[in-house]
């Protein structure tokens, strides 16, 4: 495949909580499993992994190249607008971890996410657009001289998490951009779901960042019961995910995919997308990757004129 059309990578959705929390089943059980699936690469989460210690990393790895794939992405949540300062410094010490970690794993040119942190009642806007973009940017050298790029994602809520993202809602996303220089080792990790979930447009969004995507989630969400986004709200301070929010085939659901692909190809995106999915099964994976394929080859044709 060209390195000029974006690449495709699977996250298990279906196994985060096996993997992560009730350590049921190990990263290594993840990616034999995968062998199956039409993807190009496997993307990480920080709960995956049960060490950051070298040997260990050098063994996942090893292990995602062994299966033929490659390692384009890790996620994690760092907490930059913790009340508390010694969190918010923990939360720098953190991401630095991840860093490195991502880039043992994936190596150069590897994105490892980046959050604002929750959206705890007692900080401020402006407080928390500080504290973040005051901590990004210090978490910026290490990128820089790793090779690594920091992917902010319009994100909804860590697992582990009280509150909602800080920067959820666009228009503090949008703020929080504004205040964090250009760099070739800083980007959007834009997932259209979580616009929704926001409340938000998800091509509105999209067309204010497109320059800056560098990676991207492909998921499609669905509200189930009669729910409302508005009933969202009733879960902050809870821990977790919200039950009436759930995952299904990627263009299946609330996203409009022609859409977004359009503008990604427009700008000549050449990055990864990823997919999140599999919460009914293995099999809606491989629907989901078969769909992102099909949008791959219909958005970035051979003879898009990135590859001339």
């Amino acid at each position: 495949m060209s390195t000029s059309r974006p690449q495709i990578s699977a996250f298990p959705k279906c196994y985060l909580d096996a993997i992560s929390h009730q350590k049921t089943m190990t990263v290594f059980d993840w990616i034999e499993q995968a062998r199956e699936l039409d993807a190009d690469g496997l993307e990480m989460y920080e709960g995956f992994l049960t060490s950051l210690e070298r040997g260990y990393l050098d063994e996942v790895a090893a292990a995602i190249r062994d299966a033929g794939f490659k390692m384009p992405m890790l996620c994690c949540s760092p907490d930059f607008t913790h009340p508390d300062a010694a969190h918010r410094a923990q939360a720098i010490d953190y991401q630095q971890g991840m860093i490195r970690a991502a880039h043992q794993l994936g190596g150069d040119g590897v994105v490892c996410r980046v959050l604002s942190g929750q959206r705890w009642p007692e900080v401020s806007r402006d407080q928390g657009l500080r504290w973040a973009s005051d901590a990004i940017q210090a978490c910026l050298p290490l990128a820089e001289e790793l090779g690594v790029i920091l992917g902010i994602e319009n994100h909804y809520k860590d697992g582990h998490w009280q509150y909602a993202e800080f920067a959820q809602k666009m228009d503090v996303f949008l703020d929080l951009l504004q205040l964090i220089p250009e760099s070739e080792y800083f980007g959007v990790q834009y997932d259209p779901s979580n616009a929704v979930v926001a409340g938000d447009d998800a091509i509105e969004l999209l067309e204010a960042v497109a320059s800056r995507v560098v990676s991207m989630h492909a998921s499609d969400r669905y509200l189930t019961g009669g729910a409302r986004l508005e009933d969202l709200q009733q879960a902050e301070g809870s821990v977790g995910y919200a039950s009436i929010l759930q995952h299904g085939v990627t263009g299946r659901g609330i996203n409009d995919y022609d859409a977004i692909f359009t503008i990604l190809s427009g700008v000549q995106y050449s990055g990864w997308i990823s997919i999140e999915d599999g919460m009914n099964g293995m099999e809606e994976m491989a629907e989901s990757l078969a769909f992102l394929r099909r949008s791959v080859d219909k958005y970035w044709p051979s003879n898009h004129p990135a590859d001339e």
